[in-house]
């Protein structure tokens, strides 16, 4: 007989009665029934009940035994009576009469529980992820991510792709989000950067080649973390070479569709080649985002016109000064107290905005301040032109484009939460494609990338040449599922000539373009062929299909939201001779004054 057991804790059936067998796992959960204990027995695979009468010397042994402790029960398989068997257990027609215990692990008292999973205070359950990831929720959660990366690798080899690595130590680039640097030993003064993405290297596989490149790839980047970003995360890279951006589409939603078919249940999923293409101008119209969740009926809509001249006058003051003004229907409202609407204000004030002003209908009549003023005949003919009935209400966003804009999707999505609008059971995916290649930045006051500066500009060199930067358009998409962002990718800019001059109306000289992408430039210089690809988000892919609202409930080992292990204790402190070794020395920080801490701290004091 093996050392550990003849059989896992999901194995054994009632074709088993009557058998020897040894089993090893964890103590998940103990019930005393008065000289008659029941163990609950754990292990990878799943549970099987133990029984351990009075007769059995196994009983003192387990009766002194905590939960999570490990142990080998040999002991021999009987059924259940008929009252007692559990469907929902494979092993639920049998359990096994202990014969003999022997203990290979004693657990100590738990710093949370595993069986039952309460719910616990993050820091603990990082802290001791090896327990936490015992609990059947998160153990789910960490196979379906194993099984979902299995199925994307073998999608993506079933569509012609080959899988490559690249370099985990690189050098560090001037765009994107921080880098995070590793010293060099030999070369004093130097650092390596981990890769926040395999751009450039996937890009050279393609001047090199190879075709079609794929890789689940580690990628770091040191930024904010919030519920759906984590600074070490794993995405699907992959690049394609001789295609177009229509060739990019039909390669990644088969891949994408079907690994969501396959793991979502029964919920449905939009098919591959149904996927909509939504330009950004559109999406950030209707829809308020580049990310929009298609399951919010609720469309935007831009209705400055109506108040170009009119009564309200905050409204015309904002449309004459170059301002807009963005609605989002609230069907079906009449039955809703003015509290409702109130709170909708209350709220856009509390995320940093001005206000959402907002028009009530009951019956055909309205109510509030902006139709008060604005005037009932002038509020009819705005509500035929949206299609609006006798009972919706509306909200209104006005502002700055981009503060319009922004105001609008964030209360279509809270408008469609409230009134249970979203639909459910179902992931509905989109593209987002036409992304300018450039915007104004008012800060510098120039034009700059508006993403990502290697996408080939719509139009190439003509367009760079004849039209104003901030019209030219960009080979640049996103994959959008649910309202995540799970991928952005591009047609890439393969011609050296082209890309200098993109640099240029983005206020980078050549000399700038050779020194930051020196590697890039010149292999392009050398024959590059069209290529184009993208990325999508292995972290949040499982995220969505796993329903967590946390990408932390996806990963095995995360940081917490200030980039902390607190597991092993990273970042750490580490000795002066392994400082000396990559010569680096660090530098105290100063603790500012104690009058400018009571000016940081409490301008308003007293």
């Amino acid at each position: 007989m093996h050392a550990y057991r003849t059989h896992n804790c999901s194995q054994l059936q009632k074709s088993d009665v009557g058998s020897s067998v040894r089993l090893s796992g964890w103590i998940h959960r103990k019930r005393d029934h008065g000289g008659v204990l029941f163990v609950d027995l754990r292990d990878h695979y799943g549970m099987t009940q133990i029984v351990v009468d009075e007769d059995s010397p196994a009983l003192q042994v387990l009766d002194g035994l905590r939960v999570e402790s490990v142990v080998t029960i040999d002991g021999e398989v009987k059924a259940r009576s008929e009252g007692t068997v559990n469907a929902n257990l494979p092993t639920g027609e049998i359990e096994v009469y202990a014969r003999a215990v022997s203990v290979q692990s004693s657990a100590n008292e738990l710093p949370l529980p595993v069986a039952g999973e309460q719910e616990y205070p993050e820091d603990i359950r990082l802290k001791y992820r090896f327990v936490d990831l015992r609990r059947e929720t998160m153990h789910a959660n960490i196979m379906l991510r194993s099984q979902v990366i299995s199925s994307l690798r073998r999608r993506m080899q079933d569509q012609g792709f080959f899988e490559f690595q690249t370099p985990i130590l690189g050098a560090s680039s001037p765009e994107g989000a921080r880098d995070y640097l590793v010293p060099s030993r030999l070369h004093p003064g130097r650092f390596y950067a981990l890769p926040q993405a395999p751009q450039m290297f996937k890009q050279l596989l393609m001047v090199a080649g190879f075709d079609r490149y794929f890789q689940i790839a580690p990628c770091f980047r040191d930024e904010d973390l919030r519920a759906d970003r984590s600074p070490e995360f794993y995405q699907l890279d992959f690049e394609m070479s001789f295609v177009t951006q229509e060739d990019v589409f039909q390669a990644i939603e088969p891949v994408l569709a079907g690994v969501f078919d396959e793991f979502s249940g029964d919920k449905t999923v939009t098919p591959a080649g149904e996927f909509p293409r939504i330009p950004y101008a559109e999406a950030m119209l209707k829809y308020g985002s580049d990310k929009p969740d298609l399951r919010n009926p609720l469309i935007i809509s831009d209705v400055t016109h109506h108040f170009e001249k009119s009564g309200f006058g905050l409204f015309e003051k904002i449309v004459g000064g170059g301002g807009r003004v963005r609605v989002i229907p609230a069907p079906d409202t009449h039955e809703k107290s003015r509290k409702f609407f109130d709170e909708m204000n209350d709220w856009a004030r509390r995320e940093g905005f001005a206000g959402l002003g907002y028009v009530t209908r009951k019956g055909g009549e309205f109510g509030g301040p902006i139709a008060k003023n604005h005037g009932a005949e002038e509020m009819a003919k705005l509500y035929d032109e949206l299609g609006l009935g006798p009972n919706d209400g509306l909200f209104f966003a006005a502002g700055k484009e981009k503060e319009a804009a922004k105001l609008a999707g964030a209360a279509r999505t809270r408008v469609g939460e409230l009134l249970e609008l979203i639909e459910q059971g179902c992931f509905k995916f989109c593209w987002i494609v036409d992304f300018p290649m450039f915007e104004y930045d008012e800060e510098q006051k120039k034009v700059d990338f508006s993403h990502n500066p290697f996408s080939m500009p719509q139009g190439e060199m003509e367009a760079l040449e004849t039209k104003d930067p901030l019209d030219i358009l960009a080979w640049q998409y996103d994959i959008v599922c649910n309202g995540y962002e799970l991928s952005s990718g591009a047609i890439r800019n393969h011609r050296p000539d082209i890309m200098y001059k993109a640099f240029e109306l983005a206020g980078y000289s050549r000399e700038d373009v050779d020194a930051n992408f020196s590697g890039m430039i010149e292999a392009f210089k050398l024959g590059a062929p069209p290529h184009g690809g993208s990325a999508p988000g292995i972290d949040r892919i499982v995220m969505l299909l796993a329903d967590e609202p946390n990408i932390r409930e996806v990963i095995a080992f995360p940081l917490n939201q200030r980039a902390q292990d607190l597991m092993m204790g990273a970042p750490s402190p580490v000795s002066q001779r392994q400082l000396r070794d990559v010569h680096v020395r660090l530098v105290e920080q100063k603790k500012p004054a104690a009058k400018d801490v009571d000016a940081v701290v409490a301008p308003d004091a007293g």
